[in-house]
């Protein structure tokens, strides 16, 4: 029988029993077609290799993230997942969306076409994501009908705004929940439903929301799993004791990992979904059960039923691999053709100008000036109590904190108070709308922090401790059309060009990681004190992420759902 591809003496992963099975895998015209013993006595091969007694695994398939965390282009993106071992993803947009709208969803479909690993969509369902914010772009319900009708769809992207949920049934998360069920009742929704519990998590789950990603406790994990929800595994959930808990208990249908948001310098140094696995058996999960779980229960969960085993008829894309526990990766293959060879020159390749010229000029605000960072207050002279967004290490939520200010001839003398200023101004030319606050706890202690990659509306966000920095800082990001800047003393520390939309660059993933593993380390040389400062200071715009953050509406309590002022009382 004639075949393509011929793999001989490999010990190959079985979904269906979880272990591996010594023989050989036959591949015809991208799929497999043979799985067993028999070898070139029955195939003739167009090409054998001969396995050498490493390991064989289904690709690696991660089901929720956005590439433009990353700040990289899809085809840059494709690059970095597929030298470690993903081959299938489904990206989530809505970055670009919350800048561009439905156009900015079809330029990243667009841009994915021609890349190595396969990527289907989720439209970004929360953009924006709350009503207290000022985005470029927004998706309508009409948007949503585009998108299924014209590109390749696989899900609705995660429901975010669960307070709406809950308190408004007329919201737009609900209006959108009702056409979705209505018109598309088969389309899988994920979802975001952080600390939710007892009623209001079953409500939200009543809605047809029946996914969470988000940060894991036994409590919320239980409750998830018990009431029929699908649970997501990122690296934040991945305590010791989430971790025992799914080693201990028959949960293996019903979690798979993701990465969700993947910074370019970390991308770059421990990879990608490879890394999570890795890091999953290292805390004492079985190799069999980690690659399930990063394999067959994702395919499973997106129904993609063609992929995510080693199977007669299933595509033919996997790994093989010379250490299971330390998951090195010797090779990769892609519908049975090798893409990556650890042992052959793989280059990384960098296109340029492939999105429509007004993306590369999306921000529209003007150089800054002092007066932009006075607060004037409507207040007699005095000493005010006031609310101050904490900063804490080891997660990206942040706490309301009660603290004191002076308030003198109508503006607030913030850097009297022992807090920095946190800032940010609509960079789309809508509404000219700026925001202020306090900020305190494992954030910068002295300088500037200025960027447009904000979550999720993207305006200008500027942290700092004095005027003059942050200015230097804001203007430099204005200056190049977006990105990141880290100033201190009237001097710029690092800077991050991020000039497609104010959130991606064109350059290498190489280049990026090393731009912005020198922004990290400004940020921590200025005293942020953060497993990640990118990703802590990039959420403090996120207002349906606990609990206090800042739009350009203002400070934002997150649990409540509304906007609250600066000063108390």
């Amino acid at each position: 029988m004639l075949v393509d591809l011929l793999i001989e003496n490999v010990q190959i992963y079985n979904s269906y029993f979880k272990k591996f099975v010594h023989g050989n895998a036959a591949v015809k015209d991208g799929k497999f077609l043979y799985i067993g013993n028999r070898g070139a006595e029955s195939f003739e091969a167009g090409e054998r290799l001969d396995g050498q007694g490493r390991y064989m695994i289904p690709g690696l398939i991660d089901i929720h993230l956005h590439i433009e965390s990353t700040m990289v282009t899809p085809e840059t993106f494709s690059y970095g997942l597929i030298k470690n071992g993903v081959t299938t993803i489904v990206p989530e947009p809505h970055e670009m969306a919350n800048v561009f709208g439905l156009d900015g969803v079809k330029e990243m479909i667009k841009a994915s076409k021609d890349c190595v690993a396969d990527m289907f969509y989720a439209i970004p369902s929360s953009v924006p994501a709350t009503s207290m914010e000022t985005t470029g772009g927004a998706i309508e319900i009409e948007d949503l009908d585009e998108l299924l009708r014209s590109e390749k769809i696989i899900c609705l992207g995660e429901i975010m705004n669960y307070v709406d949920i809950i308190k408004d049934p007329d919201c737009k998360t609900n209006q959108i929940l009702t056409h979705i069920r209505s018109n598309y009742p088969n389309l899988i929704i994920e979802g975001h439903c952080p600390k939710l519990l007892d009623l209001d998590l079953q409500r939200v789950i009543y809605s047809g929301v029946d996914s969470d990603h988000t940060h894991q406790t036994i409590e919320g994990m239980e409750a998830r799993i018990g009431a029929g929800m699908f649970i997501e595994i990122q690296e934040k959930s991945m305590t010791p004791e989430v971790m025992d808990y799914l080693i201990q208990h028959d949960v293996a249908e019903h979690f798979c990992f993701v990465t969700d948001d993947v910074m370019p310098d970390s991308f770059q140094r421990r990879g990608h979904l490879n890394h999570i696995v890795r890091k999953a058996i290292e805390m004492g999960m079985e190799p069999e059960k980690a690659i399930y779980a990063s394999t067959f229960t994702p395919s499973k969960r997106m129904r993609m039923y063609d992929r995510g085993a080693i199977a007669p008829g299933k595509i033919s894309d996997f790994l093989l691999i010379s250490n299971l526990s330390e998951l090195t990766i010797d090779q990769v293959f892609k519908k049975g053709r090798k893409v990556y060879d650890a042992a052959e020159t793989y280059s990384s390749k960098a296109s340029q100008g492939a999105f429509p010229a007004h993306y590369y000029t999306s921000v529209k605000l003007p150089q800054l000036s002092e007066k932009d960072f006075s607060v004037a207050v409507d207040s007699v002279d005095g000493r005010y109590a006031c609310r101050v967004m904490m900063v804490k290490d080891g997660s990206t939520f942040t706490e309301e904190h009660k603290g004191e200010a002076e308030i003198r001839q109508g503006e607030l003398c913030w850097q009297e108070s022992g807090y920095g200023l946190i800032a940010t101004f609509e960079r789309y030319g809508k509404n000219g709308n700026r925001a202020f606050g306090l900020i305190g706890g494992d954030t910068i202690k002295r300088g500037a922090v200025a960027t447009t990659y904000s979550h999720d509306n993207h305006n200008l966000l500027v942290v700092g401790h004095n005027v003059e920095d942050m200015m230097l800082a804001a203007n430099e990001v204005i200056k190049n059309q977006g990105g990141f800047c880290v100033a201190d003393n009237g001097e710029l520390l690092a800077n991050l060009h991020l000039p497609v939309g104010g959130i991606l660059t064109e350059a290498s993933l190489e280049q990026t990681a090393m731009e912005l593993e020198a922004i990290r380390k400004a940020m921590k040389s200025l005293g942020y004190k953060h497993y990640n400062p990118i990703m802590s200071i990039s959420t403090h715009s996120l207002a349906v992420s606990p609990a206090l953050k800042i739009t350009d509406h203002g400070l934002i309590d997150v649990n409540e759902g509304k906007v609250v002022s600066l000063i108390i009382g």
